[in-house]
């Protein structure tokens, strides 16, 4: 499950991958962000997690640099693909190899300083789904 929940953290990030020529829908600074997990058979829904997270136009730019680390200071082995943005849409592929390897695809849509979205994973033949929405709330804390 640290597994999971450290690549939801990578992906509030790194879903938002610019390419240096686009004009992204996301703006620098502070995001609070709330993640939904659902998966199939499960008898009770989870309850969501919200996060507030500092994002720098290095991270826009570079999101590879933002991987988290594993408790043994590792990064995690996840690969992003096919990424692309059309407007206020971006979408991507990702897969995880490591212990627990999983592969999935999300998509986000923006208006102004906030976005919804969705991203499927799999794993271990196990679905899930997550749902995200975001909001800035203002400049980073110097």
């Amino acid at each position: 499950m640290r597994c999971i929940v450290a690549a939801a953290a990578f992906l509030t990030v790194a879903a938002f991958a610019s390419d240096a020529a686009a004009q992204h829908p996301m703006r620098p600074g502070r995001w609070e962000v709330t993640m939904q997990m659902a998966m199939p058979n499960m008898p009770m829904q989870m309850p969501a997690m919200k996060s507030t997270q500092c994002i720098t136009q290095a991270q826009l730019d570079a999101p590879d640099k933002a991987l988290p680390t594993g408790p043994n200071k590792s990064p995690n082995e996840c690969k992003m693909s096919d990424y692309k943005q059309a407007g206020d849409t971006v979408s991507w592929k990702i897969a995880c190899s490591g212990q627990q390897p999983m592969t999935g695809s999300g998509e986000l849509r923006f208006t102004g300083d906030s976005y919804e979205g969705v991203m499927q994973m799999a794993m271990d033949q196990q679905q899930m789904t997550m749902k995200y929405s975001g909001k800035r709330l203002g400049e980073c804390a110097p």
